[in-house]
């Protein structure tokens, strides 16, 4: 990972391993917020010399510390600075909307020394979609820059009519300030001696004004460590003795709590960083799924994040329709003059069953059927739209189909153009029906009519059993391949089975649907040598016409997908088979910086001595740090029902592990403790606290 970035809510930092931005770096560096960049350029030199990097270190990913070291640096044959003579330490966080950079200086040469430090800012205020190269359009003008006393404001009008503004202001008199962007300092420093200089970098948007006295740096870490500390004493604490294992948990749960975002209606995980800040269907909902067992407020956040922004009306350029849930909201320039649709946009075929998925797992981990009422219209509206809108032609089938003409071709989770490929290696043409829509759309029925019942509806819990059970016949007549033992990833526009062997099909495991025989086939070809790299089971089977280990969907290897999977194995028994991915995930990411499951990797096999890294791959990522937290579900094989008041147990162990602890889940009315160790041969489970209300049936 050659940049840093540290998010804090809607606001995230991206760097180069200095600290820097510099001008028109081809990566798109930058503060930003709300889909805008309010900082383009952020240099420091000392006198006029960019620094040497010492160590970049952004591991807590909502603060980061870079050292530097000054170059020898000459003026008319002079020496002027000695070599290694200064370390700059910078330090850099975001809290309540404010990026604070402290740039610290410490003289290491054995005598006095004086030297100049400019910093050179400069802000385009471009739109997120702008930057990427995505998109081109009417945009606005910068209007100037004021300057008053420590403080320099860069000002825009957006083709939006919004006014935004970059102010930065810092806590030591300056020799000179140039509207240009250039501020400079003078140090003199004895030996030994400490000087620092601190900024604060605010965006602001529309009728925002500028806090004329911004929090204290101290007191803004103070308040930002004490969130962190709030966090890490709410969620789910989970020890083992086998410590490749602890790490990722660890790092999951670090990186999950810095893609929180509250849009006014409780916590849920943007997609990732850095282009994915933002709210996704799909992403969020699965992440909150995954993060159920540790801290289940986020699955609530993101369920009525979701219903806020459910769809209301047919439009087309959106690819909405009554009841949908959104695929990606956007918040800039270009989205806010309707050039591109993503206000939000609703290019998805999957989100909408996930919703209903996300709600009815979270009822069973909690007994929360208030929230069921509260968002009894959202449900109704969702289940309408599955039914109406998602199965058009009425074969009983949810498909997609792009109707905006700067939407996403393909609807499901693998979105890129080529990843709906046939046997002989043709493009499926829609409308699409996917495998694993039908298994989410199964599953969502059946879990909302166990609720409905519980609520006193047996009529519609009924008509929902009923569907349920009809789609199941009517999917294994329609996707079984009776001659290789699987099913087809799709239906394409023919009702023609899309044959390619990839990962899809396991995500329905976690749904129930599949009868013994046929889920043991599937388990069996997930598993096999075309399917499984060693590190993790493949996008798609090599051997696959549409086989590349270097693409993006088509055989590289997903650490979300094989969750889902996980789960599904988990809650079917099979636990040598979860095991067996467990531990090569948990190996591939021994490999990776900071011993994180990236977004995706490439699918090559194990015989190339380790996991070959994907270019472009987000880290973090919402549901790959999710996948940590999905693997102590697995192995503890606990499902909640909160329906029946039952906590269901069936742990097992990975074969480097003797003790799993874990402490304070949340399940129900109170928390569940436990102690699963290696005996021997035999695994014990010893509870110590079950406050839930819940029996446990080990």
């Amino acid at each position: 990972m050659d940049y840093r970035v540290i998010k804090e809510n809607d606001v995230f930092f991206l760097t180069d391993e200095k600290g820097n931005i510099p001008k028109s770096h081809p990566y798109g560096l930058g503060l930003y917020t709300k889909d805008t960049r309010f900082l383009s350029e952020f240099s420091l030199r000392i006198n006029g010399e960019e620094p040497v990097l010492l160590s970049s270190d952004a591991a807590e990913n909502y603060m980061a510390t870079i050292l530097l070291t000054n170059p020898p640096i000459e003026k008319e044959g002079q020496t002027v600075l000695w070599r290694e003579s200064v370390q700059i330490e910078r330090k850099r966080f975001i809290y309540n909307g404010v990026l604070y950079e402290t740039i610290k200086l410490n003289n290491y040469f054995p005598k006095p020394i004086a030297f100049e430090m400019s910093v050179s800012f400069d802000v385009d205020f471009a739109d997120m979609f702008i930057v990427r190269g995505f998109q081109t359009g009417k945009v606005g003008n910068r209007t100037g820059q004021t300057i008053d006393g420590n403080t320099l404001t860069f000002h825009y009008i957006g083709a939006d009519n919004i006014h935004r503004a970059t102010v930065i202001t810092w806590d030591r008199p300056a020799v000179s300030v140039d509207d240009r962007g250039e501020v400079v300092f003078s140090f003199s420093l004895r030996h030994g001696e400490e000087q620092a200089v601190t900024f604060m970098i605010q965006p602001q948007i529309g009728g925002q004004t500028a806090q004329k006295i911004m929090i204290d740096k101290d007191d803004a870490l103070r308040r930002l460590k004490a969130s962190y500390h709030e966090w890490h004493q709410k969620i789910t604490k989970v020890t083992t003795d086998y410590k490749p294992l602890q790490r990722l948990i660890d790092r999951g749960i670090a990186d999950l709590r810095v893609l929180l975002t509250d849009l006014g209606y409780g916590p849920f995980p943007v997609a990732g960083l850095p282009w994915f800040g933002v709210p996704f269907g799909r992403d969020s909902l699965i992440a909150a799924l995954q993060m159920l067992p540790f801290y289940p407020q986020v699955a609530k956040g993101t369920l009525i994040t979701m219903a806020q922004y459910q769809g209301k009306k047919l439009d087309p350029w959106r690819d909405e329709q009554p009841g949908k849930i959104m695929h990606e909201l956007r918040f800039g320039e270009l989205a806010n003059t309707n050039q591109i649709p993503f206000t939000p946009y609703y290019g998805t075929i999957d989100a909408t069953p996930l919703f209903l998925v996300l709600l009815t797992e979270y009822v069973k981990w909690t007994g929360d059927y208030h929230m069921v009422r509260q968002l009894k219209s959202h449900i109704e509206a969702a289940l309408q739209w599955i039914d109406k809108y998602g199965d058009r032609d009425g074969d009983g089938f949810v498909e997609y189909h792009q109707e905006s003409s700067k939407g996403i071709a393909n609807q499901g989770w693998k979105d890129s153009r080529d990843s709906i490929v046939h046997r002989n290696g043709e493009y499926a043409k829609p409308p699409i029906a996917l495998v694993e829509v039908q298994g989410y759309v199964y599953q969502a029925k059946i879990g909302l009519a166990d609720i409905f019942e519980k609520l006193g509806e047996p009529d519609r819990a009924s008509l929902l059993r009923r569907q349920a059970a009809e789609l199941k016949e009517k999917f294994d007549e329609a996707f079984w391949m009776e001659e290789v033992q699987f099913y087809a990833i799709a239906l394409d526009g023919k009702k023609q089975q899309v044959g390619t062997i990839t990962s899809n099909p396991g995500h329905v495991l976690f749904a129930g649907m599949l009868d013994t025989q046929r889920q043991n086939a599937v388990i069996q070809m997930l598993l096999s040598p075309n399917m499984f790299s060693g590190y993790g089971i493949r996008t798609m089977a090599e051997g696959e016409a549409g086989y590349n280990p270097m693409s993006y969907h088509n055989g590289s290897v997903w650490p979300h997908d094989n969750s889902i999977i996980l789960l599904g194995l988990s809650k079917l028994g099979k636990s040598k088979e979860a095991l067996t991915i467990m531990e090569g995930l948990i190996e591939a990411a021994s490999h990776f910086e900071y011993d994180r499951l990236p977004e995706l990797f490439c699918g090559y096999s194990r015989s190339f001595g380790k996991p070959i890294p994907y270019p472009v791959a987000c880290s973090p990522q919402a549901w790959a740090a999710g996948t940590p937290l999905v693997f102590i579900q697995a192995m503890l094989g606990l499902f909640p029902n909160g329906l029946r008041k039952e906590i269901h147990l069936s742990p097992t162990l990975l074969d480097s592990m003797n003790v799993l602890k874990v402490e304070n889940m949340a399940i129900g009315n109170g928390r569940l403790s436990l102690t699963v160790s290696r005996e021997g041969k035999e695994i014990k489970v010893d509870i110590h606290e079950n406050t839930t209300g819940y029996d446990v049936i080990v």
